[in-house]
């Protein structure tokens, strides 16, 4: 209902400002307009998080305010080199840190994670054309759940590695049957939810390779959207379908109303604010008075 009302928002906006047709900006990339088409008609869409939808990487943030940033990070690369299997460097990571639940309470507290810029208003014109959003990540669920409720993304919606405490709240360990806490986990999550949902069309949006493996696994994401608006990485932007730097560069995808024409920049602007209503509200009136009046 909310995208055939999308559509009519479409015809007033039109009629109203005059938009003429015109095409999606062209990017980066190995298949721009495929990407591009496929975000546009997308069933879901799925997004990596660290250094996605938010401006840093999770369990860097953790491990700096627990003071074991250095040795994390070598962890980390370890298992972006393969020397170590994935599963085997997280469990490291982990026990390197050892964050109590305390500790976790008290660093979000005071370092609260921030949203991309973009990323708010990308979300909610997705939600305007029910397409569904959901976040795969390979950050912790404990620190990604306060975040997503920020754009209305719900628990359900939210796939990550979940911290596992004891009854003190001290650390006990994390929960190892999450797929995303082994190699290849966001391919399967993305492969998963399109075959137990019957998606035609999926969508996965992140900065890393880990990302980019939901496009290239059989039954898996049909594009993928590299993003390097916090970290270029070389592999993401060699192989992404589309490479965007920011969100804008998104927004014409998913703001087109009726396959023929695409809002400027400013009625994107008023469709992001709470203004979006009056022309929902315009649209339903216009479409009541259609229905009342008497055929010929």
């Amino acid at each position: 209902m909310a995208a055939n009302m999308l559509r009519r928002v479409g015809g007033l906006v039109a009629a109203r400002t005059g938009i003429s047709t015109r095409c999606l900006s062209t990017g980066t990339g190995t298949r721009v307009s495929h990407a591009q088409a496929a975000l546009r008609t997308a069933d879901a869409v799925c997004f990596d998080v660290d250094s996605t939808v938010i401006t840093t990487e999770g369990i860097d943030d953790l491990a700096a305010y627990l003071g074991c940033g250095d040795k994390v990070a070598e962890l980390t690369a370890q298992a972006m080199q393969g020397s170590m299997p994935f599963h085997e460097a997280l469990a490291k990571r982990l026990s390197a840190m050892n964050p109590s639940r305390d500790e976790l309470t008290a660093m979000m507290a005071e370092h609260p994670l921030t949203l991309t810029p973009g990323i708010a208003n990308l979300i909610k014109a997705l939600h305007l054309r029910e397409q569904h959003v959901y976040f795969v990540s390979g950050g912790f669920r404990q620190m990604i759940e306060p975040i997503a409720a920020q754009v209305h993304i719900a628990p359900h919606q939210i796939f990550a590695n979940t911290l596992v405490f004891n009854d003190d709240g001290s650390f006990k360990s994390h929960l190892d049957s999450e797929p995303t806490s082994r190699a290849g986990g966001k391919a399967k999550v993305v492969a998963d939810l399109k075959a137990l949902h019957g998606y035609k069309t999926v969508v996965m949006v992140g900065d890393g390779a880990t990302d980019m493996e939901a496009r290239d696994i059989p039954g898996g994401a049909d594009a993928f959207i590299g993003f390097g608006g916090v970290a270029v990485r070389e592999k993401v932007k060699a192989g992404a379908d589309w490479f965007v730097t920011s969100f804008e560069e998104m927004m014409p995808s998913v703001t087109e109303a009726d396959g023929q024409w695409f809002l400027t920049a400013e009625d994107r602007a008023r469709l992001m604010t709470n203004q979006h209503l009056d022309f929902m509200a315009a649209a339903q009136q216009q479409q009541q008075q259609q229905q009342q009046q008497p055929s010929i």
